[in-house]
């Protein structure tokens, strides 16, 4: 629900839609003002000279001649859309440690969870099988433990890490660089309509904010402020992934890495994490023994174990493949098996997208 004092936050709205103030600033005109309905209804000129910003006062008294706060108010609850101020109660405990937190959060879902213990598993939108893989088992061990999973809900990583957590009856959060009455990416609607329905959407931006880049970063800010610690499951050397890592140190929070081969882009930027100290991930229970959350209860399950569901013919010929091409005389040699069981098995791989085919009958791990 919203919080009690409807008020403030119609006017912590109008403030948050002016396109120069930020939380800094935000917070710096209710220090001075007092309060929000304060700070909206003093002279632009004063506003603008008490922010050090006379040069943008012309613009301010533009785009603030353009807002109706108790318009732009009701427009939020027609699309079912909540807030809550960093002064509640119901305000994420963990966001208020942060240097200049969101005055204001938009959600839709419910936030009667946010404040358990949480981890976020983040990662480059174009990822391999193996990472998609991981980060799903990586969510689902961990809200096993009843540990939340926190993502943006972009394709790849963090769609798998959502995916994980729902499919397990568990409680995950997206934060969004939009306004959550927008679905990006288009693609994740579904997605997105599950975790309103057993989680929480949130987003700083106001209703109607497009997903332009500039706001990535200040989402990415959110996710770890949000978590105890972030896991990096798959970063290519300029993934935002990393910027999240960045911020998660910044916030004086735990960051993991998990390993990937040596020789793919998608791991440039995990390897690189676990070369400057990040902790090297091979089971949920690395995660939880680092934070000093419980243990697994059940046995541990360890990111190899991705493979559940094949024969254990197929697990052992899996093993013999390297992630560089290998001829199929030679993983015959090694596997022990005949050449018709690994033909068999070769193309049983293929199609579950965990090996693949190059010129010459030479087979990789992906």
């Amino acid at each position: 629900m919203n919080d009690e004092r409807p008020g403030q936050n119609i006017y912590l709205n109008a403030l948050n839609s002016i396109t120069i103030f930020g939380p800094k600033r935000i917070s710096a005109l209710l220090m001075h003002y007092g309060s929000a309905e304060a700070a909206w209804e003093a002279p632009p000129l004063e506003v603008a000279s008490v922010l050090d910003l006379r040069i943008h006062a012309d613009r301010l008294k533009k785009e603030r001649a353009k807002i109706d706060p108790h318009q732009r108010w009701d427009r939020l609850r027609e699309l079912n859309i909540n807030t809550v101020s960093a002064d509640s109660p119901d305000y994420p405990g963990l966001l208020k440690e942060l240097h200049y937190p969101p005055p204001l959060l938009y959600y839709r879902g419910s936030l009667h969870l946010i404040d358990r213990p949480a981890v976020a598993i983040v990662g480059s939108r174009r990822c391999t099988f193996y990472g998609r893989e991981v980060a799903q088992r990586l969510a689902s061990e961990l809200i096993a433990n009843g540990v939340s999973i926190i993502s943006g809900m972009a394709l790849g990583i963090d769609t798998a890490a959502h995916r994980g957590a729902l499919d397990n009856n568990g409680y995950t959060a997206a934060v969004l660089g939009c306004g959550v009455d927008q679905c990006y990416p288009p693609q994740n609607a579904d997605l997105m309509d599950s975790i309103v329905a057993r989680g929480v959407v949130l987003s700083e931006f106001p209703a109607g904010t497009a997903p332009v880049s500039v706001n990535f970063p200040r989402r990415n800010r959110i996710i770890s402020g949000l978590s105890l610690g972030t896991v990096v499951v798959e970063a290519t050397a300029k993934s935002g992934a990393l910027i999240t890592a960045s911020y998660a140190l910044e916030q004086n929070r735990e960051v993991f890495a998990v390993p990937g081969n040596v020789g793919s882009p998608y791991s440039t930027g995990s390897h690189r994490l676990i070369k400057e100290g990040a902790r090297l991930v091979e089971s949920a229970a690395d995660i939880l023994e680092e934070l000093n959350l419980y243990a697994l209860q059940e046995e541990q399950i360890t990111i190899d174990s991705f493979t559940t569901g094949f024969s254990d013919e197929e697990k052992k010929l899996l093993n013999e493949i390297p992630y560089q091409p290998m001829h199929i005389d030679n993983i015959i040699q090694l596997s022990g098996f005949t050449a018709a069981e690994v033909s068999t098995m070769l193309l049983s791989l293929e199609l579950k997208k965990v090996i693949c085919q190059t010129p010459g009958k030479y087979f990789s791990r992906i």
